[in-house]
């Protein structure tokens, strides 16, 4: 029983970092897809987002099977719970990227309005955020987790200024408004992507040692009732 257990465990592990691969490889190419002006790989990216649907389902219910008929130990427990909440972040990052390669559609139809490196910069950011929280989650690292969500700070500061230089665009020149405002929601999808890693993070927290960082306040505000 507990080699079965572990069999199923190890099947919603992979299909959990398969699906973690299949949406930064979504981030990534809808990058590209704005650097290079490229409607196909919009066009992959928006496909690609019922795949990433489906396996969401697909690990949900293996964790409802495991939870409903295996009785698993409080580590397991943990690692389970931990999928499922990582489970739901993957497939957020999926739609986000959906999010932006909608919005490179609409500024493939207009001229570009400045060189992009911020942005390409910021992509890469969160694209290594996703993939070490992942990492964190395989090798049950809780120090690289706590460095993930360290590294929101930089994500955060990067999103304020291309804020404000996108923002300064607008005023200066209305015509530039349609394109501003689809390069923030860019910009924007990919500050979500990052929230969403730092979510993952605190989930390997959270599955390696027991504990819940997220809204640290809480644990004082139980102990006071």
């Amino acid at each position: 029983m507990e080699r079965r257990l572990d069999q199923d465990l190890d099947r919603v592990r992979q299909a959990l970092l398969k699906m973690g691969g299949m949406v930064e490889g979504m981030v990534a190419k809808a990058t590209q897809a704005l650097l290079d002006r490229n409607n196909q790989l919009c066009t992959e990216v928006i496909e690609g987002d019922n795949q990433v649907d489906h396996l969401e389902i697909e690990i949900d219910e293996a964790c409802h099977l495991i939870l409903g008929t295996k009785q698993p130990t409080a580590v397991d427990l943990r690692f389970l719970v931990a999928v499922m909440k990582i489970n739901g972040d993957l497939e957020r990052i999926g739609d986000s990227a959906v999010n932006i390669a909608q919005s490179v559609e609409q500024l493939n139809e207009h001229p570009p309005l400045k060189p992009y490196i911020d942005l390409p910069h910021m992509s890469q950011l969160v694209q290594d955020m996703v993939r070490k929280s992942l990492d964190a989650f395989v090798r049950r690292d809780a120090q690289l987790a706590t460095e993930v969500c360290k590294g929101d700070d930089a994500v955060d500061g990067l999103y304020k200024q291309i804020f404000r230089e996108l923002l300064t665009y607008m005023i200066e020149d209305p015509k530039t408004v349609t394109r501003a405002l689809h390069l923030l929601l860019v910009s924007r999808n990919m500050e979500r992507i990052a929230d969403h890693a730092t979510n993952i993070a605190e989930d390997v927290i959270y599955y390696v040692e027991g504990r819940d960082i997220r809204h640290s306040h809480g644990s004082d505000l139980l102990k006071a009732g």
